[in-house]
């Protein structure tokens, strides 16, 4: 039987997922994609969920920020039900989703066009993330003339400019190569240790994740719920030598070997 496996309380909870279920309606027959899932997440605290293609992991974090209708199942943010598109979260998606007509700078000064925030104020912000990624000198570029990984940097910079509590990702790193992908890694953390905001990243890499994350959601397959909460007790920074650690290791084998005793790994 499913627990619901909760947050530290000594730092309160920041995000509820209550028994969340997702049903596709099919002309054959409903599919169950979610299946009552059950989870909290700490205030500052960064949290993976973890699972195979088709597990609902994408699905969880639209319905978490409002953007899908749950089938049955509360989110709370904050104390608050989401029961519409939740507006103070940054979310970013795989894809960067850029305007291609607006400049660097332009695309992650949005948030103060859309939130009506001080304009001076963000802007100063918006430099000093973009300096903080290495983007600094192509703020006035516009999203063609940079590399698919600039894009991403970019993307993360709109998601945090406006200094959200809570930050969602969903697979933000899945379209990178393998060296973007670990810069990428290493420039979150930094990011997210400057300031320590609640995160839900969705991601189906194992090394990510545990590289990332205080605690994994270890998710099954379709129709997906939690299979196992692992804690992640590594020191921060996660830098090479934690990487290299035997305790990296050991996590990272655990879970295989998890996913390898339900048949989604093979060798």
């Amino acid at each position: 039987m499913q627990q619901v496996f909760e947050a530290s309380r000594k730092s309160g909870t920041q995000v509820s997922i209550d028994r969340l279920k997702k049903i596709y309606p099919t002309h054959d027959d409903d599919l169950l994609a979610l299946n009552e899932t059950s989870f909290s997440i700490a205030k500052g605290e960064f949290v993976s969920v973890l699972g195979p293609s088709g597990c609902g992991k994408s699905t969880l974090l639209l319905m978490a920020a409002g953007l899908e209708r749950a089938s049955s199942g509360t989110v709370t943010i904050g104390g608050k039900v989401v029961e519409k598109p939740y507006t103070d979260i940054g979310i970013v998606f795989q894809e960067h989703a850029l305007y291609e007509w607006r400049t660097i700078l332009d695309n992650v000064m949005l948030q103060a066009e859309i939130r009506r925030l001080p304009k001076d104020k963000l802007e100063q912000r918006a430099y000093e993330l973009l300096e903080q990624t290495g983007l600094k000198e192509f703020a006035h570029k516009y999203p063609a003339e940079l590399s698919g990984g600039m894009r991403q940097r970019a993307a993360i910079c709109r998601a945090l400019v406006h200094d959200p509590s809570v930050l969602f990702f969903d697979e933000p790193f899945g379209a990178l190569d393998a060296l973007t992908r670990e810069q990428m890694r290493i420039d979150l953390e930094k990011m997210w240790l400057e300031r320590r905001p609640t995160v839900l990243f969705i991601t189906h890499g194992i090394a990510e994740a545990v590289a990332l994350s205080d605690r994994i959601i270890v998710m099954t397959p379709r129709p997906g719920q939690v299979d196992e909460v692992l804690a992640i007790d590594l020191p921060r920074p996660r830098n090479k030598e934690v990487l290299k650690s035997q305790r990296f290791s050991d996590y990272c084998d655990r879970i295989t070997e998890s996913f390898m005793r339900r048949g989604i790994i093979k060798y």
